[in-house]
């Protein structure tokens, strides 16, 4: 999913942003393997082929100056030089005999459309099942359509403000819109992702199966109603449904959750949104634009649980106050009646902690918000002693899949929301790849504190890393100092030509060493800044390296360029400098 939904009124099901984010607190420490089987088939004292992906070296080493070596005396190199290609139009050299394929991936959305790829880039014959279509909830009920519904209201909200069309010069006669040919929109983008997915894995030679895919045994799969499959190794990529509390009556037409939000069927003219996360945030965005009134009804004390508080803070004042958005926090919504027989929606609300009736509201429609479940059912899971936790696969760091007994099942992963690691679309798209690297002879420990995330409000709010409250925490259980550099869009040449001063960028860091724990965007184009630095907590670069980097001027990566030059660090930079003149 490309955003994070909220909590669900029980608080036992879901991954906030906070929630998810956090999971290093409890992680299971990584320890260096004493043996390792490498590429070319030799046994390697240390981890020869280990890839840090951004984790610190100190998570494998028992000081920063400690290194990984290799001793000549204990370890014999063959000669010859192991080789992988692949063809696309065979789809990788054939697997042994005695299996039908080296992959075989079930579910087809984008974890398993991109570890499908990278597979065939290795040379592994693949294979995916999909029992829906392809794209899986992004593509076709996450996402994508809701990117297309949110460029509308951008548009909307843009054309709608008098003043600021004023302030360019501009006048505009009133705008409108018509809702088919909005839903038309984002269901005809769906489409064409979707297609470009298929094709894409169709030109590399993935077979495509389709039918409900299911875990035999070791090493054995059946989809469809008898047809039964082998492969070396398999992956589970099979994503999530939304989730529904109990007394909560869906009919799809006034009680709707995302699924069925994003086919625009209707603009209520009053909507009450349970959940106020990502999805909710972003769906109250368009509502609001296209005409409705909306009320967020949030069971923790605040709303926006799982940002930054800073963050929050700002983002209610700008996406929530000035606009037609009221708000009951600390509530259940205990049962939600569909409209029917002229009657309005029915929310019954109860305390959160009292479980006391608090009130009852009267709207044209409800939009359930509240989270997403594992799609997990059904899987044979049982045939290899798998047993899910609040229905989430267990995984290890590497997502090699947990049994009942607390051992690792042979050749069997699990990718993406199914495992609940961090429900994202491109996390389990690089849970996928992670997982080919393993099962080509190339370790590989995905650091999910690099991993981006992004509400696609108007303006955006993007992060990576910790909220500064985690920090902190881990700042005392750790012992080191935590300090904050922040920078306004106010500030940002780009912001103002624009007319969007709006926002903030907060970088949440270690002075001591320079690095980067955590960065909070608030403002244009927040989505598209975030990404220099997950990518310097990913690559391990520390602040007095980045904040050596050029930016173009005038853009808006200068926000991120005057937030790392804001920082205080006690270290120096360690980057090389060119020393020999360069003709120009």
């Amino acid at each position: 999913l490309s955003s994070i939904f909220s909590l669900s009124p029980d608080r036992s099901l879901f991954l906030t942003m906070q929630s998810a984010v956090a999971l290093p607190f409890s992680q299971t420490p990584l320890t260096r393997p004493s043996r390792l089987l490498g590429s070319t088939g030799s046994i390697f004292s240390t981890p020869r082929s280990l890839r840090f992906c951004g984790l610190r070296r100190e998570a494998f080493c028992s000081s920063p100056s400690t290194h990984l070596t290799l001793r000549s005396d204990r370890v014999r190199i063959p000669s010859t030089r192991f080789k992988v290609s692949a063809a696309a139009t065979t789809n990788g050299a054939p697997p042994p005999k005695s299996f039908d394929y080296d992959l075989i991936i079930i579910g087809a959305g984008v974890g398993g459309h991109g570890a499908a790829l990278h597979a065939v880039e290795k040379g592994l014959k693949t294979a995916i099942i999909e029992g829906d279509v392809v794209g899986g909830t992004c593509v076709n009920r996450g996402c994508v359509p809701s990117k297309a519904l949110l460029a509308v209201s951008g548009r909307m909200r843009e054309l709608q403000n008098e003043h600021h069309m004023k302030s360019f010069g501009l006048q505009v006669s009133a705008a409108g819109y018509d809702r088919q040919g909005v839903a038309d929109h984002a269901n005809n983008l769906a489409t064409k992702i979707r297609n470009n997915l298929t094709n894409s894995m169709k030109a590399l030679g993935v077979d495509i199966l389709t039918g409900f895919g299911s875990v035999l045994g070791p090493q054995k799969v059946k989809y469809g109603k008898d047809n039964i499959i082998t492969a070396k190794n398999i992956i589970i990529a099979t994503g999530s449904v939304p989730f529904v509390p109990k007394g909560i009556e869906v009919d799809g037409k006034t009680v709707i959750t995302s699924d069925h939000a994003l086919k625009l069927e209707s603009v209520p003219d009053w909507i009450a949104i349970v959940g106020s996360g990502y999805i909710g945030l972003e769906f109250s965005d368009v509502y609001t634009a296209l005409g409705s009134e909306v009320t967020f009804i949030e069971a923790l004390d605040q709303l926006m649980p799982g940002f930054d508080p800073e963050i929050s803070k700002l983002a209610q004042r700008v996406l929530i106050n000035p606009r037609k958005i009221d708000y009951h926090t600390g509530v259940f919504a205990s049962k939600i009646t569909p409209a029917k027989d002229g009657k309005p929606v029915m929310i019954e609300l109860i305390d959160a902690k009292t479980k006391e009736h608090k009130d009852t509201l009267e709207v044209d429609a409800a939009l359930i918000a509240t989270g997403r479940a594992p799609f997990t059912n059904g899987l044979g899971l049982e045939n290899v002693n798998v047993v899910t936790q609040r229905g989430f696969i267990p995984v290890d760091e590497r997502m090699r899949v947990i049994d009942g007994n607390g051992k690792l099942v042979p050749n069997l992963y699990c990718i993406g929301d199914a495992n609940g690691k961090l429900m994202l679309a491109h996390a389990a798209s690089a849970q996928g790849i992670s997982v080919v690297e393993q099962v080509t002879g190339r370790d590989h420990v995905l650091n999910h504190l690099s991993i981006p995330a992004a509400c696609f409000t108007h303006p955006e709010i993007s992060m990576v890393g910790l909220t500064e409250p985690q920090a902190r925490e881990k700042g005392e259980t750790e012992g080191f100092k935590v300090s904050v550099a922040k920078t306004s869009f106010k500030a940002n040449t780009k912001a103002l030509a624009e007319n969007e001063g709006e926002g903030i960028a907060k970088m949440i860091y270690r002075p001591d060493n320079g690095e980067i724990l955590g960065v909070h965007i608030f403002g244009l184009h927040a989505a598209d800044l975030i990404h220099e630095a997950s990518n310097a907590i990913a690559l391990g670069t520390r602040i007095q390296d980045i904040k050596l980097a050029v930016h173009a001027h005038p853009t808006l990566s200068e926000v991120l360029d005057e937030l790392f030059k804001a920082a205080k660090v006690e270290g120096h930079a360690t980057t090389k400098t060119v020393s020999e003149k360069v003709a120009v």
